[in-house]
């Protein structure tokens, strides 16, 4: 009976300590999943208080911030029509180059190559994702602005050509090691059905395999347009930052996220709250994008 009482005892003290562990584990999961709420909550709230006081308490006109064509701070003048414009040619110009690149880069390494040049491409693509985004800039100024310069006899290189070609190639590493994945995911069944049917290799990649992995492909794209669209640093060192309307892929340009960086350093009062509002605006571009895309990744996936 005594040796019952004990394993019974033992049983019971096990469970409880199971139980606490549980219940300790949950705790700590539901208060990172706080923080991490929280965090975002606080981030988005103290932006957009910052940005709208302008607006709101001030009195400025939003359809002048939003359509105006000057920014000139030192005369009160806060028109971001012209960054608007910048940002959306970039992110569209580098999406028009890299997705393709990227999408046929994933193609070739799972379809293509032999698994020899596979194993050596797939790591040089990681590596490129882990050069940080100031390199890119870096190699930007010292080999692409000098060659369209020279190559279309510029004044200067820095234009949003060169915008558009840094971010495309920052772009690839996120679309080729997503969209190699979803390919990857496609059941060979599909495959070697079309195969016995008669259709060569080629159809059956373009024809079965990509439709087939659309859907992770598509969110492969979504993400390497949110990096296009965030990045900063590179940006800096390669558009010029001119804050006017770009009239050709030749002229200089300003994005939004460069405008935040270039002058939240030194601005104060009504020219910093404008700088939040910039950041607002940012944050709506990117959302209105980032819905478009998932919108369409989830219609082809159906």
């Amino acid at each position: 009976m005594a040796g019952n009482n004990q394993l019974t005892n033992s049983k019971d003290s096990s469970n409880k300590n199971k139980y606490i562990v549980e219940f300790v584990t949950e705790k700590i999961f539901l208060i990172s999943a706080l923080i991490a709420v929280l965090s975002l909550l606080l981030i988005i709230g103290f932006v957009f208080y910052k940005g709208l006081t302008p607006f709101i308490i001030k009195g400025y006109s939003l359809s002048e911030f939003l359509f105006g064509t000057e920014w000139v701070p030192s005369n009160d003048k806060f028109g971001i029509l012209p960054m608007i414009l910048g940002s959306l040619y970039a992110t569209i110009g580098s999406l028009i180059i890299g997705a393709p690149i990227g999408i046929l880069t994933a193609t070739f390494i799972v379809e293509v190559a032999p698994k020899g040049i596979s194993k050596l491409i797939s790591p040089a693509v990681e590596l490129l994702a882990g050069i940080p985004s100031v390199l890119y800039g870096v190699f930007g100024v010292a080999f692409i602005v000098p060659n369209i310069q020279k190559i279309f006899k510029l004044p200067k290189g820095q234009s949003l050509f060169a915008v558009i070609i840094v971010l495309s190639v920052m772009m690839l590493p996120t679309i080729i090691t997503i969209s190699e994945t979803a390919i990857k995911a496609v059941p060979k069944v599909y495959k070697e059905g079309s195969l016995a049917l008669g259709a060569s290799k080629t159809e059956t990649t373009f024809k079965v395999i990509l439709p087939a992995a659309r859907s992770g492909i598509l969110a492969a794209v979504v993400l390497g347009v949110g990096r296009a669209i965030g990045e900063t640093m590179a940006v800096i060192l390669v558009a010029g930052n001119s804050p006017v309307i770009p009239k050709s892929i030749m002229d200089s340009v300003r994005l939004l996220t460069t405008n935040i960086a270039l002058e939240m350093g030194y601005a104060f009062g009504t020219h910093q709250e404008m700088l939040f509002a910039t950041g607002v605006v940012l944050f709506m571009f990117i959302l209105i994008l980032n819905l478009i895309l998932t919108k369409i990744s989830n219609k082809a996936g159906k």
